[in-house]
């Protein structure tokens, strides 16, 4: 008879009656908690004090009960994660009672934890790891010298009786694809594991570390951020068996459906390693153990289903582990161990300071594979690297015949024969889908360069620079692979075994080359291939030193993860300790991020914001996307400043073509400058035809101030709540987004502040009437000037404000805005600054949507493309005000090369339709979001127009409660995504969509796809 026909079945008010009895809780509240085998419920008393109510399985033995609270009491005197457990009126920790059959039940209270359970949260931080690995590794050592004899039992459960376990159910895996997986795993444990099983430590373990048995909690408020464990419970399973065992077990449940296991398991090892040390016999046990316990799971799900087919919690974590063993199947087991090793400290292979350092001593022995006659004078290193200056970032320009030609061009340059691709240079130039981490376009690719590049021409004779065998000869006839690859094996004489691998090779290496031959060295072993023949490249050997081949074979990577870098750079060390190229060669290695953020600290004003909680170290740039100094590719969402995309090569020529002509200020008669403003004003509507070119936006709001104050001879003005014009004193003052914040120092007297327009969280909601009622509040402020006889300069807004929140104002707003101000003398000034140039798609201009005409216009972001460059546009009469007999100049605004730039950026736009495109993309991008709207309830507000879009959170669709802590975790579960994205308004819950226009309908899907994987990850708690 199965364990679990001994379940016990007591209703809710049974057990709510057997506490009271047995325990004397008065109870408020009880509900039912998961489990397998047993019963447990929830209480809560009158006090609201709550705990946990146990009654255990009909076969459980009162002496592993007590085993049990004995080794919880001495936990809770220990660690803060473990129950307490309480006793019963009659001061006994274990009561009984009896079911309806008659059947006696064992019956425990413990301490409640407060927290959410772990199984709970559809995202577990990197943080909650590392500590998860923290608790179990405090956990081992508290158990450290406890020993009971209870523990000392047979037990499926148990790690060490995995593979009878496995062996003795395997037969009920009826689908074969699940036993593939099962037979897999039982043949990878008895070749790696099974070695190391002696020197393995034992203790007590808890054993049963699943996300169900963890209670985490946040830190925060709002219950986003879960990085903290603060209950482990449960101690059903406890055995005493490897003590490795038991963060197995927390490894293996915490990997399931993650997409880089690797990633999750190292953070849990590294945690656990500095509360428990790991020996490194345990480190090679680890990744068999796990999978191991996957498979010890499968078949006792499929034994307890046959026995109780209708039971769901049996099977509840079925369907993730077959996901997840689908994924682990593809895992080196010698690659995983190594990364494990790397998380606690370890070097990455036990052999690698052996190998490395015969390496070093017989260095002077080898040959360079290619003949040459001097290194030092022959020799050019290449800078094929994400920042180089020699390649582009289209990927256009990084296939051939373009690389091929950009190569020989610099090689040629530096008066050398052959040109040197350097080792562990992240490169941009890895297109193929090989070179991905998996279907998610989004993640990680593999960037890093392993080896070392020799580039000659085709059928260049390759030599062997040390003796050894051929271990493999092949062909790989995928595109950007190693096209003929060689690989030698070679021995140290202290006998410890290394490969050197030779790729791009000519053909005919597979008819001279025998798998096992000797080659000696010196000996000609190949020659390079060409372009057809060795994988699309530029004729050049890669050359790598790998230490061991772990499962790879002729797959063994040539690129690997930046994130894993340390692990690679291991397994295939720096090989210029074979080709002994001078050090003088190679150019000195940039700041790596960490220094680079250190040195930022410490000589910049830590008020100048950085972007998301891991900033991003950004080298390069490319129409809508940029990329890190890994050479990871990011979708800019964000940035707007870039109009007509990063690096745009028509704006980089004209500005690089002035810059060699003739660089200077507007003293002097200048075309350019002539041609600019035209053009610039050619988009405007009567009568706006007077131009002041400048550098900045700050600049030129507060230039449209000082117009705006000889206009009319007054200096009140009206700005909008939120609103942000600039960084400078003057624009502080009218920005209530800055003066009202922190630091600030409120508005100044002549400053007065009316409500956004906003008709979702405003007091104004009826589209229909909110842009007169909004704009009667504008005439309230009027009103009151008038008497208080004071008069009017004038009104200053975005005409879409983006800091307020991506808004669009109610039809009419403006037009009774404007037609209110200046009745009142004042002046109307447009801050375009944000949706300029047909950003909006469906118009050129924001106020365009307004149906007005304001008499002064700032442009200043999109203008540039990312030179520094602004303009005030407005009238002649406001321009004549203006020319009062004090000059106005500017040092660089209107300089021959902003003039340039300017010019090329508008030609862009206009010829490329690009307002049409932000138009097309833009109402792709709002039907999709409307359609998210309808799933996720954070979600309060989709709005904008083209490629200016907001989606406001809250977490109350009655009260509109803004959900700040959700809009900053997606917009930071987005970066990691490798999409960039912000966050605006008043009350920093609006996540704000404005990338660069070239942004396309394929970015726009993957956006919203991705955006939706993290509002899926926000908790419902």
């Amino acid at each position: 008879m199965s364990v679990l026909e001994y379940t016990p079945t007591f209703t809710i008010p049974e057990a709510a009656g057997i506490a009271r009895e047995l325990f004397g809780v008065a109870i408020s509240d009880i509900k039912t908690l998961p489990s397998e085998r047993d019963q447990n419920f929830l209480l809560t008393d009158q006090k609201s004090c709550r705990f946990v109510f146990k009654i255990s399985c009909g076969t459980e033995q009162r002496a592993f009960l007590e085993s049990q609270n004995i080794l919880m009491q001495h936990l809770a005197d220990q660690v803060c994660f473990c129950p307490r457990v309480l006793p019963t009126l009659e001061d006994q920790l274990i009561g009984e009672v009896r079911n309806t059959e008659g059947r006696t039940h064992l019956v425990r209270m413990v301490t409640f934890i407060e927290g959410v359970p772990m199984a709970e949260l559809p995202y577990h931080a990197p943080e909650l790891h590392l500590d998860l690995g923290c608790c179990i590794g405090q956990l081992d050592t508290a158990m450290e010298g406890f020993d009971h004899p209870s523990f000392h039992r047979s037990f499926p459960w148990d790690l060490a009786e995995a593979k009878e376990v496995i062996n003795a159910r395997i037969h009920l895996i009826s689908d074969t694809e699940q036993r593939s997986y099962l037979e897999y795993f039982l043949n990878q444990y008895e070749q790696h594991t099974t070695s190391c099983l002696t020197e393995l430590p034992r203790s007590v373990i808890h054993n049963d570390a699943n996300d169900g048995n963890l209670v985490v909690h946040g830190g925060d408020s709002n219950g986003v951020h879960f990085r903290k464990i603060a209950g482990i419970i449960d101690f059903g399973d406890t055995v005493y068996s490897w003590t490795v065992s038991n963060l197995a077990v927390a490894v293996a449940y915490a990997i399931l459906d993650k997409t880089d296991p690797l990633n999750t398991a190292s953070e849990i090892i590294r945690g656990y390693h500095s509360k428990h040390s790991l020996s490194e016999a345990e480190i090679d046990a680890i990744f068999g153990l796990v999978c191991m316990r996957l498979s010890v799971s499968v078949v006792m799900a499929a034994e307890q289903q046959q026995a109780r087919p209708d039971d769901p919690y049996l099977g509840i974590s079925q369907a993730p582990i077959r996901r997840t063993m689908q994924g682990l199947v593809g895992i080196s087991y010698g690659f995983a161990t190594a990364v494990f090793r790397v998380a606690a400290g370890f070097t990455p292979l036990r052999k690698h300071r052996r190998i490395c350092e015969w390496i070093r001593k017989q260095a002077h022995t080898f040959d360079f594979p290619i003949p040459i006659e001097s290194k030092t004078k022959q020799i050019h290193v290449l800078d094929l690297g994400v920042e180089s200056s020699i390649l582009g970032s289209d990927d256009a320009e990084l296939s051939e015949p373009k690389l091929t030609r950009l190569i020989n061009n610099d090689i040629e340059k530096n008066n050398a024969r052959i040109g040197v691709g350097r080792y562990l240079e992240p490169r941009l130039f890895y297109t193929t889908e090989q070179f991905s981490a998996g279907a998610d376009q989004q993640e990680e690719r593999r960037t890093v360069h392993l080896g070392i590049d020799l580039f000659d021409k085709a059928d260049t004779e390759v030599r062997a620079p040390l003796s050894g065998f051929v271990h493999l000869v092949e062909e790989i006839d995928k595109p950007l692979d190693y096209g003929t690859v060689v690989i030698l094996r070679h021995e140290t004489t202290g006998g410890e075994v290394f490969f050197t691998l030779y790729g791009h090779l000519a053909r005919i290496t597979l008819r001279n080359l025998k798998i096992g031959q000797s080659v000696q060295k010196g000996e000609t072993i190949a020659r390079l291939g060409t372009v057809e023949e060795n994988g699309g490249w530029t004729p050049h050997l890669h050359f790598q030193l790998i230490l061991d081949l772990l499962d790879f074979g002729h797959d063994f990577p040539g690129v690997g993860q930046a994130s894993r870098i340390e692990v690679w750079s291991a397994l295939s060390p720096d090989p210029n300790c074979i080709l002994r190229i001078p050090d003088e060669l190679f150019p000195v290695s940039g700041p790596k991020k960490d220094q680079t953020r250190r040195k930022r600290d410490r000589l910049i004003g830590s008020n100048l914001s950085i972007g998301y909680q891991e900033p991003i170290k950004v080298v390069r740039g490319w129409m809508q996307y940029l990329y890190d100094e890994s050479g990871r590719k990011y979708i800019d969402a964000y940035n707007n400043v870039p109009h007509v995309g990063h690096g745009h090569p028509e704006v980089v020529e004209a500005a690089l073509r002035q810059m060699k002509l003739l660089n200077t200020n507007t003293r002097y008669l200048s075309d350019l400058l002539n041609d600019f403003a035209d053009r610039l004003v050619s988009t405007m509507p009567d009568p706006l035809k007077v131009c002041y070119i400048l550098n900045s936006a700050s600049e030129a709001n507060e230039l449209a101030l000082r117009l705006a104050r000889a206009y009319t001879g007054h200096k009140d003005i009206i700005v909008t709540e939120a609103a942000y014009h600039g960084n400078t004193t003057t624009l502080i003052d009218i920005s209530p987004y800055k003066h009202c914040g922190p630091g600030g120092q409120g508005a100044p007297d002549w400053v007065h502040v009316v409500p956004l327009a906003d008709v979702f969280r405003g007091r104004f909601r009826d589209p229909a009437t909110a842009g007169a009622e909004y704009a009667s509040q504008v005439g309230d402020v009027v009103e009151w000037h008038k008497s208080k006889n004071r008069n009017m300069c004038g009104f200053i807004a975005e005409s879409c404000p983006s800091v307020g929140g991506q808004i669009l104002f109610p039809e009419g707003y403006l037009s009774a805005v404007y037609s209110v101000i200046r009745e009142a003398g004042g002046v109307c000034i447009a801050d375009e600054v944000q949706t300029g140039y047909g950003r909006l798609g469906d118009v050129f201009y924001g106020f365009e949507l307004q149906k007005v005409v304001p008499d002064i216009v700032v442009l200043g972001k999109p203008i540039g493309n990312g030179h520094p460059l602004a303009a005030v546009v407005t009238t002649r009469g406001i321009a004549d005000a203006f020319d009062n007999g004090m000059e106005y100049f500017s040092t660089f605004g209107g300089n021959t090369v902003s003039c340039a730039v300017g010019a090329a950026v508008l030609e862009i736009v206009k010829r490329d339709d690009l307002q049409h495109h932000a138009q097309v993309v833009g109402r792709h991008l709002l039907k999709r979001f409307h359609q998210m709207k309808e799933t996720f309830d954070h979600i309060g507000d989709v709005r904008g127009l083209g490629l200016f879009l907001g989606i406001e959170l809250i977490r109350n669709p009655q009260s509109l409660e803004p959900a700040t802590e959700v809009a900053g975790f997606i917009s930071n579960r987005m970066r990691d995504r490798g999409i960039l994205i912000g966050v605006d308004g008043p009350d920093h819950n609006v996540l704000k969509i404005r990338p660069p226009l070239p942004f396309s309908i394929k970015d726009a899907n993957i956006l919203v796809e991705q955006l939706k994987q993290c509002f899926m990850e926000v908790p419902h708690i």
